[in-house]
């Protein structure tokens, strides 16, 4: 019988906590935030587990001789049950994401989920591998969007698309170990990730001053200084990690690097949300980045 870590391990359990913020970044940029968005979320996080359990699925002969410790080689997860755990946790995504959002949610966890198992059966191993992953986190972006004005969203979609390109490129050297090329050019999208996500001006309600503008208090300062700390986090963190891999591109150095580009998504979201106007949910998302730490200390999110 199989037991239910095996199964989280399978799903990469605790790698799900990255996931919630591409849909709240989404809500919060398109002015979409209400009653839906926390099923949305749970949405995304069952379609994310059903890429991770079809994932395995698909490599398991692959596995079988690079990874052999993980669910199915070792036995402990049969590939039917896999499989099975796959398609039953997609359907259920997409009942929860058409029940939740109605049409307009279905029109985008539909081809989401489609992107997702594109990547898994044929597109991983291949030079569209990266994009195609990125693609699924934009579109994971664009669902949390879909009750508000997606073109909104469109920034934070592509720079978690971003991100997520400089992660997946990274993944693929995990076993082989990286020329110094590949974390120099991740290196670099992330600088860019982080500088190109700035806090954007927002006007507060006040007192018109003698030019007939709003006067910018120190709360709007404090508003646009939250999603610039956040996105400076997220830089440190993950560009830290890279540059380990710049000094030694072992395969040890390229999976901690992978591991703290998903681990570090939230901050990174967390300064969308903020950007959006929703501080107070943007620092709640990126509190998501310490717990997912220590989380995948039990359990690899790779």
């Amino acid at each position: 019988m199989t037991r239910l870590a095996d199964l989280a391990e399978l799903v990469r359990a605790p790698a799900a906590l990255s996931v919630p913020g591409d849909v709240l970044s989404g809500a919060a940029a398109a002015g979409a935030l209400d009653r839906r968005t926390p099923a949305l979320a749970g949405a995304s996080v069952l379609l994310y587990w059903a890429g991770m359990a079809a994932n395995d699925w698909a490599d398991r002969r692959l596995d079988a001789v690079e990874r052999p410790e993980r669910p199915i080689p070792s036995g402990r997860v049969r590939p039917s049950v896999a499989f099975g755990v796959a398609s039953g946790l997609t359907a259920a995504g997409l009942a929860v994401a058409t029940a939740a959002g109605g049409r307009r949610a279905a029109a985008v966890a539909l081809p989401l989920a489609a992107t997702i198992w594109g990547y898994d059966l044929r597109a991983k191993n291949t030079a569209a591998g990266p994009a195609v992953m990125a693609a699924c986190r934009g579109l994971d972006v664009l669902l949390g969007a879909s009750g508000g004005r997606v073109v909104r969203a469109l920034p934070a979609a592509l720079t978690v698309a971003a991100h997520t390109w400089t992660v997946t490129a990274l993944s693929r050297r995990e076993v082989t170990g990286a020329d110094r090329r590949l974390p120099g050019l991740t290196l670099a999208g992330t600088a860019l990730i982080a500088f190109t996500t700035p806090a954007r001006p927002t006007v507060l309600r006040g007192a018109p001053s003698s030019t007939g503008c709003v006067k910018r208090g120190p709360f709007l300062r404090l508003g646009e200084l939250v999603p610039a700390v956040l996105a400076a986090g997220y830089a440190v963190r993950y560009g830290r990690a890279q540059a380990r891999v710049l000094a030694d591109p072992s395969p040890a150095r390229v999976r901690a690097a992978v591991g703290a580009g998903i681990t570090g998504l939230p901050a990174l979201q967390g300064s969308l949300t903020a950007r959006a106007g929703a501080r107070l949910l943007g620092l709640a998302v990126a509190g998501a980045a310490p717990l997912g730490r220590r989380l995948a200390r039990l359990i690899s999110p790779t």
